[in-house]
């Protein structure tokens, strides 16, 4: 398929650009340059630079202005995952199958990748360009920076601790899934778009796809922890239901979370239709996440 070949190409521009980034893994300290490195190059999607690059696509055909944001999305990411899978949080031995990086470097060095991670994806992220004036580099850094904070991504790690177990509503639900994981995704879509100068219009639409995309993505993920393997997933299949985390299967059942799932890929679409011509790219990434298996 021709969405298939872009996202393999942009994968290919992602990885060498982070290459690029980061520090060699021979450096001292060693072994958190190493750690590192086996966290951010252990297979993952790259869902979010992809989108980054895409967000700047839709605006003009010079991506390469948003690859300094697209790296540090993904910095940002993975410093999550790390942190996600220590056994203080949500316990997973697994990662993009490998082993979490816990479990090969223990959880100190664990919680030091991480913050190294972060710290590193702003150290990126200055070195961008805009390519016009509609949006100075301090307002994408801050961008960036509440997107991954207290009211964003942190608030939805800490509400997801806070309702495993009880029954949460929908309303509730949605909270955790808007910050957790629309947030970064709604980001990273916002920050490629306003690294190639995207009009008001243009800007607020790829806002308005990117948090329908992340709900629906997010409730993708939940229906896989329940119909896919370990194997198939790369993380330890059927963990959510097994720690009573607040997913929509759980709480809504299944046949309900599938029409979510569509419902709010649908509305992506309609806002990336409604970017005429300029949205194609982002309606085939949104078809294309809904039929995935993984």
């Amino acid at each position: 398929m021709e969405i298939e070949a872009y996202i393999a190409n942009q994968q290919g521009i992602v990885e060498s650009a982070l290459r690029k980034y980061v520090m060699d893994k021979s450096k001292k300290p060693r072994i958190l340059h190493e750690a590192i490195d086996y966290s951010l190059f252990s297979g993952g999607k790259r869902l979010r630079p992809i989108l980054c690059l895409a967000g700047a696509h839709t605006v003009c055909m010079a991506t390469d202005c948003a690859l300094p944001m697209a790296c540090a999305v993904e910095c940002i990411h993975t410093y999550s995952l790390i942190h996600d899978d220590l056994p203080s949080m949500d316990n997973d031995d697994f990662r993009r199958g490998k082993p979490s990086l816990h479990k090969i470097y223990g959880e100190a060095m664990a919680i030091l990748t991480g913050d190294a991670l972060l710290a590193l994806a702003f150290e990126i992220a200055s070195l961008c360009s805009p390519l016009g004036s509609n949006y100075p580099l301090s307002t994408m850094i801050w961008e960036l920076a509440r997107a991954a904070g207290s009211r964003a991504l942190v608030a939805g790690q800490v509400a997801d601790l806070e309702s495993e177990g009880k029954d949460i509503g929908l309303t509730q639900l949605r909270y955790i899934h808007c910050r957790k994981t629309a947030a970064l995704i709604t980001v990273a879509l916002r920050l490629g778009a306003m690294s190639a100068n995207a009009d008001e219009k243009t800007l607020r639409l790829i806002t308005k796809y990117g948090r329908s995309l992340g709900l629906a993505f997010q409730i993708i993920d939940d229906i896989l922890d329940v119909t896919q393997t370990t194997e198939v997933l790369g993380k330890s299949a059927g963990k959510d239901q097994r720690a009573k985390k607040a997913t929509y299967p759980r709480i809504m059942g299944l046949e309900y979370s599938k029409k979510a799932a569509a419902y709010y890929t649908q509305k992506s679409l309609s806002y990336a239709s409604a970017l005429g011509e300029n949205g194609r790219l982002l309606s085939e990434l949104a078809n294309y996440l809904l039929a995935r298996k993984r």
